[in-house]
């Protein structure tokens, strides 16, 4: 048993969860748009994921203690560094016009983590994205908008139309309301200063907010040109699931609540979809 825990906190820690789940929703573009799924974008978006997350994540504690660093941290190295292999084997695969905008958005991830801007943008003495107040939960839901709306169909040449950036609109409004339960969770351990959403406005409020962006993100499909009934029986259920994870989310959640439960929700949202046909 003991085994299986240090397997499966593996599978966590080293971002293999999280990365499932971008690549599932990369999976859902293709299907909601109709386009065979790629042998390329989607082992990119997986690998270059948990390139990107576990960066963001253990910059901070490599750096100082890279003399002494616990066996799992040595061994999520790594790992990245595999991963990281991997990113650069499919990227070389990918269209220009995929590498381009790609480049865009990993300049932003490595400015999330690292410090390198003035100080005067800044609310305490970091100098990386992610301790402007409020900015983090924003700038994953971008980079995962991006990476799961965009990319794939940049990659096949498909037309970025209004439903195309309706689409991408309603992942980015998705993505923060899975980030919500994070963002309570963490109430506990982030500096005020970080100014996330509990911290501004409570936590009824945030889950009242939660579910108003849940009810957007239904209705935005209707201002499609396509409205499928396939998508919305998906957006139903999953939106749905959504929310109850929102509304029992607390400060004082079990371990693997939020960083294993809430994070299958695309995995959930991907076997729907493929039930459906």
């Amino acid at each position: 048993m003991r085994v299986l825990n240090q397997i499966f906190n593996f599978y966590i820690n080293s971002s293999i969860h999280v990365a499932l789940a971008v690549m599932a929703m990369t999976w859902v573009t293709f299907i909601k748009f109709q386009l065979n799924h790629d042998f390329v974008v989607l082992p990119f978006v997986f690998f270059a994921t948990i390139t990107g997350y576990n960066f963001v994540k253990y910059f901070g504690v490599a750096k100082f203690h890279h003399r002494s660093l616990a066996t799992w941290l040595k061994t999520i190295q790594i790992f990245s560094f595999l991963a990281f292999l991997g990113t650069c084997y499919y990227a070389l695969k990918l269209t220009i016009d995929s590498i381009i905008y790609l480049a865009i958005f990993g300049l932003v991830t490595f400015l999330y983590a690292i410090p390198l801007l003035p100080m005067q943008y800044f609310r305490d003495s970091q100098k990386n994205l992610r301790q402007i107040g409020g900015l983090k939960i924003y700038i994953i839901a971008l980079v995962w908008a991006f990476t799961t709306a965009f990319l794939p169909l940049i990659e096949k040449g498909y037309p970025i139309s209004g439903d195309v950036v309706i689409t991408g609109i309603q992942y980015f409004i998705f993505v923060i309301v899975l980030m919500l339960p994070f963002e309570i969770r963490d109430l506990i351990y982030d500096n005020l200063k970080l100014g996330t959403i509990p911290q501004r406005i409570g936590v009824k409020n945030t889950k009242l907010i939660g579910a108003i962006l849940l009810l957007f993100f239904f209705l935005l499909e209707f201002f499609k040109n396509e409205v499928k009934e396939t998508a919305l029986i998906s957006n139903t259920i999953i939106l749905s699931i959504t929310l109850v994870f929102l509304v029992f989310a607390h400060k004082e959640q079990t371990k693997y609540y939020s960083a294993f439960w809430v994070e299958s929700i695309p995995v959930v949202w991907l076997i729907i979809l493929l039930m459906l046909g």
